[in-house]
């Protein structure tokens, strides 16, 4: 664990507030450490803080106070021993395949992906001479199927996944023996699922999304043990994907009212997800905290609650998505989740606009396809205002 680890036995929404505390000082709130390099008492400490990657009063591309005491409080809620910040998640997600993976190694990546993530697997990893195979994530035998003993270096999964909600078992994938392991828990932030306590070897966010939580922060951030870490932050160091200390500022904050956050964006997810379920409007809801989700029982067992987003199809298909959107007063049209406002992306023309027709209907995605991010709005007011929207759509 960090050094600054809060108490054993402490809940998520306990730790979330005590977390990352190193550099404070006395100051309740976090602590912005602007500078960009420091100085040092004589040679001898220049070459000590040169030598050792994680010493946070060095040199920015290093590390920075601010920086490593987000560090330590996402370390502390995932249960790690050490996390590293970068500049965004696809930052992070790249410092992990390209920090660990060589050429002649083989990649095992699940299809149901975010499309930069997919694009990465597909478009560069060949130019550095790394394989990958794509499975069907939810079904736990396709894994060990399409490993290549010796060869395979790497298992990457997005559970839930971006946008349909498709989950990984968790369990069955961090029993996974040889490759390592790795988990984009973006969907699903600490307080909600730890992967790392299944067994899982890293466990990877785009902390822009919920965990810095107020869209005034672009961070990613790794998690696991210190020997991975290690591997990773000699990579960031050449990588260059730093995180700034001004977003990691806000990502502790963020972090300080994460659990609140998520307990209300689910409370008013599953009124909303009931409300969308029985609309004529809508041809189908895929939320983990329905009965109707094809994996509800794997939902229950490992996510503490189902969160705040929810995925949709449209009757209607494209048209009536843009009824839809041209209709709502409170809900916004805006590529993100996980932030005080409800948010609707239309993921074939924004978030998976890089994939081709075929590859969108691999993924379930189609023309009327919305995923929804709720918000700390009163549910109330979403209710009427999704209501009046549908309803102009019949």
């Amino acid at each position: 664990m960090t050094e600054d680890a809060t108490p054993a036995g402490l809940s998520s929404a306990t730790r979330a507030i005590r977390a990352g505390r190193v550099h404070n000082d006395t100051a309740l709130a976090p602590v912005l450490w602007a500078s960009s390099t420091f100085v040092a008492d004589g040679v001898e400490e220049a070459h000590r803080f040169a030598t050792d990657i994680t010493m946070p009063k060095f040199y920015g591309r290093h590390s920075n106070p601010t920086v490593a005491d987000f560090q330590h409080a996402v370390a502390d809620l995932e249960g790690a021993e050490a996390s590293r910040a970068f500049a965004s998640g696809m930052g992070a997600i790249s410092a992990v395949i390209l920090g660990l993976c060589s050429s002649g190694d083989h990649i095992v990546a699940q299809s149901q992906l975010y499309s930069h993530t997919q694009l990465l697997f597909q478009a560069v990893c060949p130019r550095f001479g790394i394989d990958v195979t794509f499975v069907d994530g939810t079904d736990p035998d396709a894994w060990d199927a399409a490993i290549i003993p010796g060869k395979t270096a790497l298992c990457f999964a997005e559970t839930p996944a971006n946008p349909k909600l498709a989950l990984v078992d968790l369990e069955r994938f961090g029993a996974i023996k040889g490759p390592m392991t790795v988990v984009d828990g973006t969907f699903a932030p600490p307080v909600v699922q730890r992967p790392l306590e299944y067994g899982v070897d890293l466990v990877v966010h785009s902390a822009t999304k919920s965990i810095a939580g107020h869209n005034d922060a672009i961070l990613g951030v790794v998690s696991g043990s210190e020997e991975l870490l290690a591997w990773i932050r000699g990579f960031a160091i050449l990588h260059g994907a730093v995180a700034s200390p001004f977003d990691a500022l806000n990502g502790l904050r963020g972090i300080r009212t994460l659990a609140v956050r998520l307990r209300q964006q689910t409370e008013t997810a599953i009124v909303l997800a009931e409300m969308l379920e029985a609309h004529p409007a809508i041809d189908r809801v895929f939320y983990p905290g329905l009965p109707s989700h094809p994996q509800f029982a794997l939902a229950q067992r490992q996510l503490d609650q189902p969160g705040g987003l929810i995925t949709f199809d449209l009757a209607g298909g494209r048209d009536a998505g843009r009824q839809l959107v041209n209709r709502v007063e409170l809900a916004q049209l805006a590529t993100s989740l996980g932030g005080p406002e409800t948010l609707l992306t239309h993921p074939a023309s924004t978030t998976h606009v890089g994939l081709l027709p075929e590859e969108l209907h691999a993924a379930g995605i189609g023309e009327g396809t919305v995923r929804m991010s709720c918000g700390l709005e009163g549910v109330d007011d979403l209710v009427a205002d999704l209501g009046q929207a549908l309803d102009s759509i019949c």
